[in-house]
């Protein structure tokens, strides 16, 4: 097993949740609810190269600096997530999507120990092909829509399935004005920070261009 510093921020997670809600840090955050099933599954990501940081305030491991998985809770299960994960050959029809318009992101749900304990095997090989995918520099094909989803966005809305509800909650226009937004700008490091300043005004249910 590989012994590495793991984050600290990943364990006040563990005892205090994402911290975007009210019920952060108290019995009622969902984190409280899968507490274990979250340890191991962060220790069987530890044991790869990955490095361990914190992201939208849950656990997002990442490979020179390029996200890879996020381990999280839903009410009902936790997950491991795969950004490329529509990329991993699913052998053992273990990966899910999030909703019917994900495009990259999948995701593997537990709802007890045992199930994560009889997929550990196979959860450490997704997770190395998830890497090998990105460092070979492999890309999903992008929807020809008249208004796509910018690509660096789809990959968060996949990812954290938070964001992804709050913003299927928001009107078509609210939608479009950060579509519209995010899209704008040629380079990828632009596009990400931009998603990185709307992520908070999403979850407060505004639009782009409402304050």
């Amino acid at each position: 097993m590989v012994t590495k510093i793991l984050n600290p921020k990943v364990e006040a997670y563990l005892i205090e949740g994402c911290g975007r809600c009210p019920l952060g840090n108290t019995p009622k955050c969902k984190v409280n609810n899968w507490k274990e099933e979250l340890n191991l599954l962060r220790l069987i990501v530890s044991e790869s190269e990955l490095k361990e940081e914190v992201k939208w305030g849950v656990p997002c491991y990442t490979s020179n600096g390029k996200n890879i998985i996020m381990i999280g809770a839903f009410k009902e299960s936790c997950f491991i997530s795969f950004f490329k994960g529509a990329l991993i050959k699913d052998t053992k029809g273990l990966l899910s999507k999030l909703g019917e318009n994900s495009q990259a992101g999948r995701v593997i749900r537990f709802t007890n120990l045992k199930e994560i304990k009889k997929n550990e095997h196979i959860i450490k090989t997704y997770i190395q092909e998830a890497i090998e995918i990105e460092k070979s520099g492999m890309k999903m094909p992008q929807n020809k829509l008249p208004e796509p989803i910018p690509h660096e966005f789809q990959l968060r809305l996949d990812a954290i399935p938070t964001l992804k509800t709050a913003f299927e909650s928001l009107t078509p226009g609210r939608q479009r004005s950060y579509i519209l937004h995010i899209s704008q700008p040629k380079q990828s490091k632009t596009r990400e920070s931009r998603i990185d300043k709307c992520i908070p005004k999403i979850f407060s249910g505004k639009g782009f261009n409402e304050y």
